[in-house]
């Protein structure tokens, strides 16, 4: 029988792919094209008559692959798959009905056909299975892959941030504290978990009723954000902005809270230093307007005086009025270098005597309310090599170095200012026999905003400013200390410099 199937498979092959193909068309015309559908019945019944010669499934392997990779780009379920072979089986018998005449029994050549589509359909669907297993194992994969890459990249967020991040339980115990936190605070992960929640609070009353409204609010679900203090492992009490949120449990209820702080302490630092610039650059100007104020009326009296002094004949007149004209002049120049103080300031380089720098800022600095007590020594060594420089820069400098020594004397004591030069540099020495300085405070004293004087005394930027002034021409600030002795700062500039 089976040999009697192969020679009608093969007598008929036209006919069957006709009528195969036009049903399979009419019914999936709208998932594949003409060509698609004949190409697979083509195969399908040179598949069939190859089984039956060898009598081995193995052959179809090959061919099942084909129609998989042909019905998945077509997006076929096995359902469809199946009525497709269920087509072919009734355009087979369709034929076998007309053309098979008696004794042959038309039943028996269906039925080897029914095993051959049967076998087929196994072998389709445990292939079908199998690429599924295959789509749904590297689907997993690939989401667990991206867990654990989204996890990653969360614990480097959290671990990475500038910020503090940390956790607190139901309980008010620190569950989570990332290496921001560690920065910042000085403790590390160990030392803090299991700590109770008020263990970064400073001393006070007023702290721990701001903890008691942070838990009664976050509770409620509100995110607190305010600005406040902390307490580092060393002591220092930082400005901080703290937020708070809710960590609510898998059923809704409170299991804790998330807790990110920033270190606003610099922040406050620079805002403090802002307001100070606008303050001195409001008395800056407020300055200039009352010493032009005082200039008129200074110039008709010295005018007078002059005049006085040309008509009269008394010793003893003449002198006092010449007293009055020497404090007259005097004025007239603190008038004239406050208004020249309160310029802004000019960066345009120009051929200078530093000689003439220093003169300057002594002048403005003798003019301190400190320096009654003071004695100014000068040793300027005659015809300084001129460089070019910006004559405001560099008397900015000389004046935060020398308010700076009489800051160290408390306004008792002397102040030495020295200048020298070789063939290449010009050496400015300001000495002072004040408090001096340990070896931890010269470390950071031209750090920006670091300062000894107390809270509104000092901007902590004079030394900083006047670091940088000097390394934009190549030179040095160098500094010898010793604490109850005194310092000595020594500016070193180059004689040659790059225009």
């Amino acid at each position: 029988m089976k040999k009697l199937l192969i020679e009608f498979l093969k007598e008929h092959f036209n006919q069957v792919v006709e009528n195969w193909s036009e049903k399979l068309y009419q019914i999936f015309k709208d998932k594949l094209f003409e060509a698609q559908i004949r190409t697979f019945v083509e195969s399908s019944i040179t598949t069939f008559i190859e089984v039956l010669e060898e009598g081995d499934y193995k052959i179809a392997d090959q061919y099942l692959i084909d129609i998989y990779t042909l019905f998945a780009r077509a997006n076929l379920n096995l359902l469809e798959v199946s009525q497709m072979f269920g087509q072919g089986r009734y355009a087979v018998l369709n034929i076998i009905e007309k053309e098979i005449a008696s004794p042959t029994d038309p039943v028996i050549l269906l039925g080897f056909i029914d095993e051959i589509i049967e076998q087929v359909l196994v072998r389709y669907a445990m292939l079908h299975q199998e690429a599924k297993m295959k789509e749904l194992k590297y689907e997993r994969d690939r989401l667990a892959f991206k867990l654990e890459l989204n996890q990653q990249y969360l614990k480097n967020i959290l671990h990475t941030s500038d910020s503090a991040i940390m956790m607190v339980d139901e309980n008010e115990k620190f569950i989570a504290w990332n290496k921001g936190a560690e920065r910042i605070f000085g403790y590390t992960e160990k030392e803090i978990i299991g700590k109770p929640s008020s263990f970064l609070l400073p001393e006070g009353e007023k702290y721990q009723e701001e903890l008691r409204q942070i838990q009664e609010e976050v509770k409620k679900g509100v995110t607190k954000i305010l600005e406040t203090e902390r307490k580092t492992k060393d002591g220092r009490i930082l400005s901080v902005r703290l937020s708070v949120s809710r960590l609510p449990a898998s059923n809704g209820s409170y299991s804790g809270r998330s807790i990110v702080i920033k270190d606003f302490t610099e922040y406050k630092k620079l805002q403090a230093q802002i307001d100070q610039s606008e303050k001195l650059a409001v008395i800056g100007q407020l300055a200039a307007g009352v010493a032009h104020e005082i200039g008129n009326p200074l110039a008709s009296i010295s005018s007078l005086v002059q005049i006085l002094q040309r008509k009269s004949q008394d010793p003893f007149f003449s002198e006092q009025l010449s007293y009055i004209k020497e404090n007259i002049d005097r004025i007239s120049k603190i008038v004239r270098e406050l208004v020249d103080f309160s310029r802004p300031p000019s960066y345009e380089r120009a051929m200078h005597d530093i000689t003439d720098v220093i003169k300057t800022a002594l002048g403005i600095v003798k003019y301190d309310k400190r320096v009654r007590n003071v004695k100014f020594v000068t040793d300027l060594k005659n015809s300084l090599p001129k460089i070019n420089i910006a004559a405001d820069q560099l008397l900015q400098v000389f004046v935060n170095i020398l308010i700076n020594a009489l800051d160290a004397i408390e306004g008792n004591g002397t102040i030495t200012v020295k200048s020298n030069y070789d063939d290449e540099y010009i050496y400015i020495d300001i000495i002072d026999d004040g408090c001096g300085m340990d070896e931890k405070t010269m470390e950071k004293i031209f750090d920006p905003f670091f300062t000894t004087k107390e809270v509104g005394k000092g901007t902590g930027l004079g030394l900083s400013v006047s670091y940088g002034i000097i390394k934009q021409y190549n030179g040095e600030i160098l500094v010898k200390s010793k604490l109850n002795e005194g310092s000595k700062f020594t500016v070193k500039i180059p004689i040659k410099l790059n225009s």
